[in-house]
């Protein structure tokens, strides 16, 4: 009897692992860009989907491909160079209200990282004029970010600071002393840190915007409207690995996943605790709230990064949520 009910159990599994097979060789593929080069922290949602089985599990044909930044990566998604990106959402928004670009956000991570750091003490936000300031790339995430944070600090506008264009990479800048200010995400501190560069942190964006947003995994229209039921089906796997990561347990999991972004297995750990803590991976929901969407618009609006005689886009324009709902009812 028993024998007869672990062979029944085996090929059950079996079969399912066969039928999932199919599905995914069914299945269109899905290329998601992710930003930087190696990938960013928050981007290790997209490796833990991959290298837990989810995308699989859940029937979709993925691969993932880098990009130096953000920006390049939506860019790639207007070229039909890529189906979807993971891309700061203030450029992104910026490009669909200047040019009326074709691309919609399907999922996001609501809460940006973003912080100043400087390896001198007792500096403030005033010291950052007329200095050099770490960004990725002039207009690209970091240095709206840079903007962003600045309209905090009295006297100080970007112009103020020389942006000086690092890729995705300002630690090793930083740690040569041939940089005192840049702007980094949480994952940077613990890496300059955990190599004996201490850092002062001088702005948090989560402290002087509030409403401010990260990211959005953005796709053109068009193919959304021709690949659907694959994008619903890759977003499917990156609700489920959200998930998975917010269990301690699987925290040295997700921490050999993250040593793709070129950290090693301690910091990546101590960097996904500060991740977690700033509830960077939406769980419960789509990631794109109507509030901080909107809050976006207007603040590029406000700053000038949206053209004069142009419309901030609105959320109804900006966001399908439909494509979250089906994903997130496939993974209940």
């Amino acid at each position: 009897m028993f024998r007869r009910t672990l062979l029944a159990t085996v090929g059950a599994a079996l079969l399912a692992s066969a039928l999932s097979g199919a599905a995914v060789a069914q299945s269109p593929k899905v290329t998601i860009a992710v930003p930087g080069i190696p990938p960013v922290y928050s981007t290790t949602l997209v490796y833990v989907a991959e290298k837990q089985g989810f995308f699989k599990k859940h029937g979709a044909n993925v691969e993932i491909r880098p990009f130096d930044n953000g920006t390049a990566a939506a860019r790639a998604v207007v070229a039909g160079d890529v189906d979807m990106a993971w891309s700061p959402t203030p450029p992104v928004i910026n490009q669909v209200s200047n040019a009326d670009v074709p691309l919609v956000a399907v999922f996001g991570m609501p809460n940006p990282d973003w912080v100043i750091g400087s390896t001198e003490t007792g500096k403030t936000c005033k010291d950052l004029k007329d200095q050099d300031v770490g960004v990725d790339s002039v207009g690209g995430a970091r240095s709206v970010a840079l903007r962003s944070m600045l309209i905090s600090c009295d006297g100080v506008k970007i112009d103020d600071t020389k942006q000086v264009a690092l890729g995705s990479g300002p630690g090793p800048a930083l740690i040569a002393g041939r940089l005192k200010y840049a702007v980094l995400h949480l994952d940077d501190l613990a890496a300059i840190e955990a190599q004996g560069k201490k850092l002062n942190i001088m702005l948090a964006m989560k402290n002087t915007d509030p409403n401010s947003h990260y990211l959005s995994l953005v796709v053109r229209k068009d193919n959304l409207a021709a690949k659907r039921d694959a994008v619903v089906k890759s977003v499917a796997g990156m609700i489920e690995a959200a998930r998975f990561m917010q269990d301690p347990k699987n925290a040295d999991v997700v921490a050999d996943a993250a040593t793709v972004t070129g950290h090693n297995k301690d910091v990546a750990k101590a960097a996904l605790k500060e991740f977690l803590a700033n509830d960077i991976w939406a769980i419960k929901d789509d990631g794109l709230p109507k509030a901080k969407i909107d809050a976006v618009s207007a603040l590029m609006k406000k700053i000038g990064a949206i053209k004069p005689d142009k419309e901030a886009v609105t959320y109804d324009k900006f966001v399908d949520a439909s494509i979250w709902k089906d994903a997130n009812a496939t993974v209940k």
